[in-house]
């Protein structure tokens, strides 16, 4: 326990018989529960896991997955079983040793002092964080936390991809884990949930960590169209509960006025360069084609300017939630 919490660890392992017991090795004596989610591995994980006896003398639970259910199904597995246990603070760890558990008092402590209801870990803000994770990963990586600010409304969150995370058990009873997003996504999809029920989120600088020996099965580049697509319908759903159902608040007008005038404006405005390019005006219509241009440019200004206030009204109505 830790400042009389109990905390629980959930392991995802896809294929980790090189590194599994190293995590486990790794746990601070605090930690009362490891749960480990055998997401059908082909390789020895689970046998690895079965057999253990290694540093960590907290208890070892395992779970083994007869289908592959990907990372997110996983972990919401291993969410239910941690609420079974009655566990105070879930903490989410890879099963590849590439969080450190040095960082965990950090993850977990603002969570125990009730600064917070769910800590992600941050890597691209600690230093030399640059050279040591892959370029292609950084700037995925990068790209797609920006589009989660506007899609989750944790605009202060950066990394949306990591899945080192710490969350209440309070929290967590008021999230659908059934409907959570059972693959690479589901780091974005969370942040997405948790803003609906106003919950505190917090990130933590943490130490990244590569060529250890792990493998990953991320391949960036054929990930990103389905966690933007993801993060279109989190979006929608986010708009349609928080500020519609649950509550209301005029920024979806907002948001509705801009997401129209703004692609309107450009494709209005692309026409009328192909019809100039084109030859398509004469003498006399140049005054016609002016007064187009303008209106092209009004509604794409327009619509800007509304996806601004949209954004800068979904920040004050969310900032006592970092």
């Amino acid at each position: 326990m830790r400042k009389k919490k109990k905390i629980c660890i959930v392991i995802p392992a896809h294929n980790e018989e090189k590194l599994i017991t190293d995590v486990l090795d790794g746990l601070p004596n605090f930690v009362d529960l490891a749960i480990v989610v055998d997401d059908n591995s082909t390789d020895e994980t689970l046998k690895r896991v079965e057999g253990y006896k290694g540093k960590f003398k907290g208890e070892v639970r395992l779970i083994d997955l007869t289908k592959n259910l990907g990372v997110g199904g996983a972990i919401a597995r291993g969410y239910k079983e941690a609420l079974k246990a009655d566990a105070d603070i879930i903490v989410v760890m890879a099963g590849d040793n590439q969080m450190d558990p040095e960082d965990l008092p950090a993850i977990v402590d603002p969570v125990i002092d009730d600064k917070a209801d769910y800590t992600k870990g941050n890597r691209l803000l600690v230093g030399g964080s640059w050279d040591k994770i892959p370029k292609v990963r950084y700037l995925g990586n990068s790209f797609l936390s920006l589009l989660t600010k506007v899609a989750s409304g944790y605009w202060h969150v950066v990394d949306s991809q990591s899945g080192y995370t710490a969350i209440n058990k309070k929290t967590l009873e008021l999230i659908d884990i059934d409907n959570i997003y059972p693959r690479y996504g589901m780091p974005n999809d969370m942040l997405i949930k948790l803003n609906i029920v106003n919950a505190r989120v917090k990130d933590v600088n943490i130490k990244p960590i590569y060529n250890i020996g792990e493998k990953s099965e991320i391949k960036i580049l054929k990930i990103i169209p389905t966690i933007l697509w993801l993060l279109i319908k989190g979006f929608i759903s986010r708009m349609v509960k928080k500020y519609i159902i649950y509550d209301f608040h005029p920024l979806v007008f907002f948001y509705l006025l801009g997401l129209t005038l703004t692609p309107f404006g450009v494709l209005f405005g692309f026409y009328l360069i192909v019809v100039r390019f084109l030859g398509l005006f004469n003498f006399v219509d140049y005054g016609v084609a002016s007064t187009s241009a303008l209106f092209a440019a009004f509604l794409f200004i327009s619509g800007l300017q509304s996806l601004f206030f949209a954004m800068w009204f979904d920040m004050e109505y969310n900032k006592s939630l970092k």
